[in-house]
């Protein structure tokens, strides 16, 4: 192979096509664009419009809301903490902390906080240090001779720095 002989696959280039130039090139006259009127012309923004009717996103009535102080959570149940120590990708003998299992690529990311959730059965002695955990994980990870100290959240601490 040369360089001279190095091309693009048939079809990965295509040529632009020229609007306006004549009938007799398909694209003549409107340009694709359809009739004459608004939608013909640039910056159009009529998603929403029923024909001066009430549209549809305003007939109908508002539900819910969106709480500005939620904290997402990384969850993780026990059958996957146990899973993780089996394949030795975490060491069962250190504090295990968030920083931990993102490192272990076990949670992409860290998000609020991380809380433990109780599915399946964690037979290691582990030490962790979560945001969170429910009765049900705290008690199997104790009943296995480990403990679990909860971390104030993130939220919560750096309320708590600038006041």
């Amino acid at each position: 192979m040369k360089l001279t002989e190095i091309a693009d696959n048939a079809g990965a280039r295509k040529k632009r096509v020229r609007v306006g130039r004549g009938i007799g090139s398909g694209k003549g006259k409107q340009s694709g664009r359809g009739g004459k009127g608004q939608t013909a012309r640039s910056g159009v923004a009529i998603k929403g419009f029923e024909g001066g009717q009430m549209p549809l996103h305003r007939r109908l009535p508002k539900r819910g809301f969106n709480n500005i102080f939620r904290l997402d959570f990384c969850e993780i149940n026990l059958d996957k903490l146990q899973q993780a120590i089996d394949d030795k990708v975490i060491d069962a003998g250190q504090t295990i902390t968030v920083q931990t299992l993102v490192a272990a690529g076990i949670l992409r990311r860290e998000l609020d906080g991380v809380r433990v959730l109780g599915r399946g059965e964690i037979t290691a002695k582990v030490n962790l240090e979560v945001h969170g955990a429910t009765k049900s994980a705290i008690a199997a990870i104790e009943k296995a001779g480990g403990s679990v100290k909860i971390i104030a959240r993130k939220a919560a601490a750096e309320s708590e720095k600038a006041s």
